[in-house]
């Protein structure tokens, strides 16, 4: 029986373990348990005699811990969405590192570059550039000219 569920099991970690329990079971050697080294199958038969074949299957690996907690998230897309305050000695536009500083003044929390790029990512917003602006434009002249009408002086 074992053998056919492993046959039939998607995930190759979890059909090796079944197929050494069944050499295991039949008095096979070692040899023949599908290159697993001794501690490995010692572990599988424990935890199938404990438990059966269900605990034969990959177990749920651990996630990092949120840097963000509940209410942060909210208000970070809100703080991006509203634009960076120059005057409150915040940057001119929202760029990552700019972010990450944000963050750590406002909750305390560190976090680099690329961790920033994956909350923002994770949060539905995406990567935009603001278009250059030079501070000595004129907008009136370029409201013209992209209405068509500029005529250089």
């Amino acid at each position: 029986m074992l053998r056919r569920l492993a046959r039939r099991e998607p995930r190759q970690s979890t059909a090796q373990r079944r197929l050494a329990v069944a050499h295991a079971l039949e008095g096979l050697s070692r040899a023949r348990a599908d290159g697993m080294v001794r501690q490995a199958l010692r572990d599988a038969v424990i935890r199938f005699n404990a438990e059966g074949l269900a605990r034969l299957g990959d177990r749920p690996r651990g996630h990092r811990r949120e840097i963000l907690s509940a209410g942060e998230p909210a208000g970070l897309v809100h703080r991006i969405r509203v634009g960076p305050d120059p005057e409150r000695g915040e940057p001119s536009r929202w760029t990552r590192p700019g972010l990450c500083r944000f963050i750590e003044t406002r909750f305390g929390k560190t976090m680099g570059p690329q961790s920033m790029s994956r909350v923002v990512h994770r949060l539905g917003l995406s990567k935009q550039k603001a278009r250059p602006v030079h501070p000595k434009c004129d907008a009136q002249a370029a409201q013209a000219f992209a209405k068509g009408g500029y005529a250089p002086p």
